[in-house]
């Protein structure tokens, strides 16, 4: 019942574009067609050579997210300045990494919009929307963003929520083909940038919370055939193995793993070493999260959690390295890989690095999966440290078959999807980390429900918050109960440097560049540049909204340009807002901002629109709102929050206006506003049910209302007494995370 509260989100959402492509000015395309023409497999895996460009997701192959540029220093970066901003238009997740191709931008917004702009002015040059089936974001867990296109011999290529792989004509943005990559009757979607390697492009997909089998596809970049396969997770052994590798894997599972899926979705990661043809893939969590649900009796559950080497040509495994054996906590390795050549013990070693969600930052032999090192950057409490012989972790007594365990880091990780960067004049690894804790345990009632969240585990959707609870105290506690950082770490020490913390726990990903300066954006709306020494702030400009989008960096005319997309959203943007510190108020819809020394660009004020609630009358009885509350919890929760709290980005169900109320029945039962992404759900949820929620919702619009019109002096009052009180949680947090990393 996910789709329900994805659902609501999208129809209470402005229409942001109908379906079609827009071109406006082709001639700028038109001056670097030749270089676009040009983008072939020397070129990208040359782009360092091309510092003024920003060819690939990560700049190279590598995924360093490093750029030589220096022009921007330490000595002159508060001279800094907006030079050009664009509105997309569009609330939600914006997640993209901008490609930049010789003064030309290539980007991406959610629902997998494509945008072509001028690098130097933000003239827009033409869009796509694509014409995607936003009745797919039903099935997007974590938001309906993306993070990106990839470009090769004059083709933009992007990969859309409904499962899609489309070829663009990169002078046009028209579609020169378009290939279906999934299987529709199961509740796939697509959010992660494609890879072109050798003519092929890459691209994974995401679903596991739902239960799909995950999977890796390359198709040839100029006719959308597919190339080859790589499954990630084992299927039914009676339908026979694609590969002696999904035989060998399936040795690491028990029971019927099949029925649900397995998991193992590569949603996000890839890297690519051309000089060892070996592509890396980071694979996610289990399908369900519950591994005493998934694999009863144990086992690894190969390759879930684990970092898969394949033949870029043929897809056939190389090694693998697993993060985190029988993963049973969303632990996913789907986060930012890094290649790179560090000296360890006196010895040059090709490596890759990553920090996964399970709090332990892995350096790993990139060329035959050999555990190097690990450490945690994060307190953890579900292992006490890596065993150096084995590669394998040291586990503690974490199981939640039969208790509840309080366990660190929480499934939203000790760092997500966010890339990191590496800066090769410091030798360190900068990325956002996050510390939060979480109540596993087991759903001893567990049933499968196909195209809804199956988890096996008493999660948010099983909360009730009753309706006298202030949502303020809410949001005041639940902000105080997490904490994120820009942290600074030694990948030869295995050790931290620095960190510094921001005011909330969901932060965006980084940019290093010359001359020892470190980017990132932040959840409360702040862009800064830091010292990549010491971690100290250089600069910081307020872009109006939470940021979690890598900024890119590239060179005009002998001008260097920082960009940052920008717009909240994701897994806490969407489902987990009441721990999220973002502006208050805050610009909704998304940005392209760019950034050059000596610029002076403004943006346009905030406004702060304060819009009563027009709830209808309370006409249902206690049991009536009751029913409501457990309904909404279980159906709207993972989008709106506990409580009726929703994202800023989002429309508050608490402040309905009085047409919503009174379409609601047609909106929920019969999809009368489909086109915004909100599909009809009469064959999933009885009228009855449908108003029982609205009746509950009801219920806090009227309350909403009341506190809204409350005096001055007692909204005071609350607030100080609320800060009292989170701080307390703030206190007992600190304490309990120094607790579990002393321990």
């Amino acid at each position: 019942m996910r789709n329900l509260a994805l659902a609501l989100a999208m129809a209470l959402l402005p229409l942001a574009a109908t379906a079609e492509r827009q071109v406006l000015d082709t001639q700028p395309l038109a001056a670097v067609q030749p270089s676009l023409q040009a983008m072939d497999a020397d070129r990208l895996v040359n782009a360092d050579a091309e510092p003024q460009n920003w060819l690939l997701h990560g700049r190279t192959y590598g995924e360093q997210r490093y750029s030589p540029l220096d022009q921007i220093r330490r000595d002159n970066v508060e001279d800094l300045g907006l030079a050009w901003y664009w509105d997309t238009d569009v609330t939600r997740a914006h997640e993209a990494s901008p490609i930049v191709v010789d003064g030309v931008m290539f980007a991406t917004g959610p629902w997998s919009e494509v945008y072509a702009l001028d690098a130097r002015t933000g003239k827009l040059l033409w869009r796509n929307d694509l014409d995607v089936d936003k009745d797919r974001g039903q099935y997007a867990c974590c938001d309906v963003g993306n993070r990106g296109v990839a470009v090769w011999k004059g083709r933009v290529y992007v990969g859309t929520i409904d499962g899609r792989l489309v070829a663009l004509d990169a002078l046009s943005g028209e579609i020169v083909w378009d290939t279906l990559t999934i299987d529709l009757a199961r509740p796939y979607t697509i959010t992660g940038a494609p890879r072109v390697v050798n003519g092929k492009v890459v691209i994974g997909n995401g679903g596991a919370e739902y239960g799909v089998r995950g999977y890796v596809s390359a198709y040839d970049a100029e006719s959308g055939e597919m190339v080859w396969r790589f499954y990630t997770v084992p299927g039914n052994p009676a339908d026979g193995f694609e590969s002696p590798t999904m035989e060998m894997a399936a040795e690491t599972w028990r029971g019927e793993w099949w029925e649900v899926g397995g998991g193992g979705t590569a949603w996000n990661s890839f890297a690519y070493d051309p000089e060892l043809n070996l592509l890396y893939i980071g694979v996610g969590n289990g399908s369900p999260w519950n591994k005493y649900i998934r694999s009863p009796g144990g086992g690894d559950n190969l390759f879930l959690s684990s970092i898969v080497a394949v033949d870029a040509d043929t897809g056939e495994y190389a090694w693998h390295y697993q993060t985190t054996p029988g993963e049973g906590w969303d632990y996913t390795a789907t986060e930012h890989m890094i290649l790179a050549d560090l000296e360890i013990e006196g010895e040059l070693r090709k490596v890759l690095m990553q920090a996964p969600k399970n709090g332990f930052f892995y350096v790993i032999d990139r060329e035959t999966g050999e555990f190097i090192s690990g450490d945690n950057y994060v307190p953890v409490s579900w292992a006490t440290g890596i065993d150096e012989q084995t590669g394998r972790p040291i586990e503690t007594d974490n199981s939640y078959e039969d208790r509840t365990v309080i366990q660190q880091p929480s499934p939203l990780g000790g760092h997500n999807w966010m890339p990191m960067c590496y800066h090769p004049e410091t030798q360190l690894v900068y990325f956002p980390t996050q510390v939060m804790t979480m109540a596993y345990d087991n759903d001893r009632e567990f049933a499968y429900i196909p195209g809804y969240w199956n988890v096996g585990m008493n999660v948010m959707k099983d909360i009730v918050v009753p309706t006298w609870i202030d949502p303020k105290l809410i949001k005041a506690v639940a902000k105080k109960a997490a904490s994120g950082y820009l942290t600074a770490w030694d990948p030869v020490a295995q050790r931290e440097v620095w960190k510094v913390q921001h005011s909330g726990m969901w932060n965006g990903g980084t940019l290093c560049t010359g001359d020892g300066l470190v980017f990132e954006g932040n959840g409360e709306g702040i862009f800064g540049a830091y010292d990549a020494e010491n971690g100290e702030r250089l600069w910081e400009f307020f872009v109006q909204s939470g940021v979690i989008a890598p900024p890119v960096t590239y060179e005009i005319d002998g001008e260097q340009y920082i960009t940052l997309v920008v717009g909240y959203g994701g897994a806490v943007g969407l489902s987990f807002s009441m721990v999220a510190d973002t502006p208050d108020p805050m610009h909704k819809e998304g940005r392209i901002m760019t950034f050059k020394l000596g610029a002076d660009g403004e943006l346009p004020p905030l406004e702060q629109v304060v819009q009563l609630p027009e709830p209808p009358p309370l006409t249902a009885d206690r049991k009536t709102i009751k029913e409501g509350n457990a309904l909404y919890h279980a159906n709207c929760v993972y989008c709106h929050d506990p409580g009726g709290i929703s994202s800023p980005a989002l429309k508050d169900l608490r402040y309905m206006d009085a047409q919503t109320h009174e379409n609601f029945q047609a909106i929920v039962l019969g999809g009368s506003l489909s086109d915004r992404g909100m599909p009809g759900h009469g064959a999933k949820l009885t009228a009855e049910e449908v108003e029982a929620i609205h009746a509950y919702l009801t219920k806090l619009g009227h309350k909403t209302r009341k506190a809204e019109q409350a005096p001055d002096w007692w909204k005071s009052t609350k607030s100080f007494v609320y800060g009292l009180i989170g701080g307390i949680v703030a206190w007992f947090m600190g304490a309990l995370t120094w607790f579990v990393d002393a321990s």
